[in-house]
């Protein structure tokens, strides 16, 4: 991968250079603790929809927003979060990311009506673009070689696992104390996590960084392009299949006018030669198929037991803790392995794991086994699909420069936002011709992933220090 020199400009520092930072493993857990805020929140609505439809009066045709409006600003102004985190610091814009999202989730929890409440959504989104590109650029900065893949490892499993947990808190907290609950819980959580980052993001860290310039109108056109694309599915499934057609085809040229812009513009929000190169290129490629089979099938097998099979949100969202399990595990070995034989093998194996879990939940589901045959399935699905998201990170981090570190890591997110909105319109369009259709039509894109996966990530193992990789080509 090629980088481009960075003009040297006049250095600055993020933090107080006197204070003293806490060891790695505190920082890790503060990190990942901000990060499963954000991931939760993508999922913890979905059990708790109905009541809360029933509760402000929304219309059940419009009742997707209260998803949708939180996914779209979080989708698409993340690659704006990871720029603004590569020129004025991750510090900085943790804690601007943290502010609005917690005042948000307090806004959400207390809203009376469904204006205030997709309102609120909106705002969290938007403070969460901020936030997760800023939290993922300080693990980079903090970890190196094998303990940055271990580190990618956990933080993959809080974006695989975080899905699944944010499906069993909402069924939890809808079924018990009230659905808004699901916001308050942010509170303590968002507050103990703003005391702590002054504590674990300091200079040695992030170290000293020249100053840069915003790209405004390449920032208006990526934030604008990805929010169509992640609209266009919702629109499409609440409004009307073309209106999801015609957003989308908007946003794609939105994009290519970004990409217009991006050639000519002295100080680029994205350097094209960053999205051209093949680790980034292939490892945000899998992140979206892996998300989008994971998401996906957690909005199918949400639907079937409560549908099909008549459970209640509370035992809905018990069944999703194997699963949430599942992520965790896989993401956890493959963050070893990828260290030792490199991604490329791991992720071959991972989604050939994931179409075997699929696979099995799919035949559960269509010759009426026991429930408790789709969550093994799906919980083996989860765990090689946990581990698609570590060869995901790790492809496309591996080697890039500290300078593009918040950047590349808002192409990631992005990838991840738009897998979770493809997911989740496809699979639910394949629901009207029944879950058992939908879980083996996942285990074929899986199992064809995994083929492409053996071919185009690059092999070698990622061992960088922060801009070069050993061995990978």
């Amino acid at each position: 991968m090629s980088h481009s020199s960075t003009t040297p400009g006049p250095a600055r520092t993020d933090a107080v250079p006197a204070r003293r930072e806490h060891g790695p493993r505190l920082t890790l857990v503060v990190l990942a603790l901000a990060q499963a805020m954000l991931v939760i929140d993508l999922t913890v609505v979905n059990v708790a929809l109905p009541v809360m439809s029933a509760e402000l009066g929304i219309d059940p045709a419009l009742a997707g927003w209260a998803i949708a409006a939180y996914a779209v600003p979080f989708g698409g102004l993340l690659i704006l979060g990871g720029r603004l985190t590569d020129v004025f610091g991750a510090r900085r814009m943790l804690l601007a990311g943290l502010s609005v999202f917690t005042a948000a989730s307090l806004v959400a929890g207390l809203a009376p009506d469904a204006a205030w409440l997709v309102g609120a959504r909106a705002a969290q989104g938007v403070g969460a673009a901020l936030l997760s590109p800023a939290a993922l650029a300080t693990l980079l900065h903090r970890f190196q070689g094998p303990a940055r893949n271990r580190a990618l490892g956990v933080w993959s499993a809080i974006g695989g696992a975080g899905a699944a947990v944010g499906v069993l808190l909402g069924g939890l907290l809808a079924g018990g104390p009230g659905w808004r609950w699901i916001f308050f819980i942010n509170l303590p959580v968002g507050v103990l996590v703003a005391l702590a980052v002054p504590a674990v993001v300091g200079t040695a860290v992030l170290g000293a960084r020249p100053r840069g310039r915003i790209d405004v109108a390449g920032a208006l056109l990526a934030t604008a392009g990805i929010a169509a694309l992640v609209a266009s599915f919702t629109v499409g499934e609440i409004v009307e299949p073309w209106a999801g057609v015609a957003i989308a085809l908007g946003g794609v040229a939105l994009l290519a006018a970004f990409v217009g812009v991006e050639r000519r513009a002295p100080e680029p929000l994205v350097r094209l030669g960053l999205l051209r190169s093949r680790p980034v290129a292939t490892g945000s490629l899998l992140m979206l198929v892996a998300t989008g089979l994971l998401v996906g099938g957690f909005v199918m097998f949400s639907f079937e037991l409560q549908v099909g099979a008549g459970w209640g949100p509370i035992p809905t969202g018990l069944a999703f803790l194997p699963i949430a399990l599942g992520v965790v595990l896989g993401a956890q070995l493959a963050g070893h392995a990828v260290g030792s034989v490199g991604a490329r093998p791991v992720a071959a194996v991972a989604l050939l794991v994931g179409a075997a879990g699929l696979a099995l939940a799919a035949v559960a589901i269509a010759t009426g086994l026991a429930e408790g045959v789709a969550v093994a399935g799906m919980s083996v699905a989860a765990a090689g699909l946990g581990a698609g998201f570590v060869c995901a990170s790790t492809t496309t981090l591996a080697r890039v420069d500290h300078a593009e570190a918040g950047t590349a890591s808002g192409v990631l997110s992005s990838s991840h936002e738009i897998g979770s909105a493809v997911g989740v319109s496809a699979f639910s369009a394949i629901l009207a011709s029944g879950s058992g259709v939908g879980f083996a039509t996942a285990a074929i894109v899986a199992a064809v992933a995994a083929l492409l996966a053996a071919v185009v990530v690059p092999s070698g193992t990622t061992m960088a220090t922060g801009g070069a990789a050993r061995g990978m080509h």
